[in-house]
């Protein structure tokens, strides 16, 4: 039972990834790259790169992220999970298939805001959703590591210096307003991604205060199939001893435990918090 249930959530984790990274390629082959916005990444790089040597985008996104790999391999070891590889390269493939093969709308109207705005929101919730199945897309992320191992360098910030180093290059590369506008789509992104992740991975904490703690504990542990701590607990106006239940789920998921709360004891004490970051089984793995 628990392997075919490890095996639900790991084909729904893969299919999650790739409908993101679907989603990015589309952002990028749609706006981005017709436009030579580079935000960043080794997408980033492959506009700026195109510009002096004229291989398509995805085809110098392979070189960029296979050297990457390569080199991230030969100084500090395989660090990268497979579905990291796997969405690194399946975005490879989409933007290469978009660009050269499969005939693609491609925007390349006057205002430059549409392209960054509809370009950002296509990627950033693209790169979400993958972010929130714990894949990865390469690119900067790589270089960021091995700064890190080498020098100490925080991951965030290495990603962000890196990524503005990528749009100051294309302003280099085209012209100023292109590598303002690749700046824009910078901060735009990782804004964007920071607001959808926050709706993505928002879990809840309820604290549960009943008489009939046994009976929503078996609902959680049978029906929820999520966890449940029991604290032993002293009322201080009654100073009668009771079981008080911590229970962690997804959001989307309080409704049904509420309801069941509500008809198991009418008379429960419980509440809610918001808990942005969960790690453990049935939610984020560390990795």
């Amino acid at each position: 039972m628990g392997s075919r249930k490890r095996l639900a959530e790991l084909t729904r984790e893969y299919v999650l990834s790739s409908l993101g990274v679907f989603l990015t390629a589309l952002g990028l082959v749609i706006f981005l790259i017709p436009n030579n916005i580079a935000a960043g990444g080794a997408s980033g790089l492959a506009i700026v790169l195109n510009k002096f040597l004229p291989i398509s985008v995805g085809i110098w996104m392979y070189i960029i992220n296979a050297t990457l790999f390569l080199t991230a391999f030969l100084i500090i070891g395989f660090d990268f999970s497979f579905k990291t590889i796997y969405c690194t390269f399946l975005l490879n493939f989409f933007i290469d298939l978009f660009d050269r093969v499969i005939p693609m709308y491609k925007y390349h109207g006057s205002d430059m805001i549409l392209a960054v705005f509809f370009g950002d929101i296509l990627t950033a919730v693209g790169m979400a959703i993958a972010f929130s199945q714990n894949a990865s897309t390469g690119g900067t992320d790589i270089i960021a590591k091995i700064l890190n191992k080498f020098f100490g360098a925080p991951f965030g910030m290495s990603i962000l210096f890196l990524d503005f180093a990528i749009g100051l290059s294309a302003g280099l590369a085209y012209n100023i307003d292109t590598g303002l506008y690749s700046i824009l789509a910078i901060i735009v992104n990782g804004t964007t991604i920071d607001f959808v992740m926050k709706g993505l991975e928002l879990s809840t904490n309820l604290w549960v205060v009943s008489e009939k703690a046994d009976d929503i504990k078996r609902f959680v542990l049978n029906e929820l199939e999520r966890g449940v701590t029991v604290f032993e607990a002293r009322g201080g106006y009654t100073n009668q001893s009771k079981n008080v239940l911590m229970i962690v789920i997804k959001r989307r998921e309080l409704h049904e435990l509420t309801t069941a709360i509500r008809t198991i004891d009418p008379k429960a004490f419980f509440f809610v918090n918001e808990a942005r970051q969960v790690y453990g089984e049935g939610f984020k793995e560390l990795v």
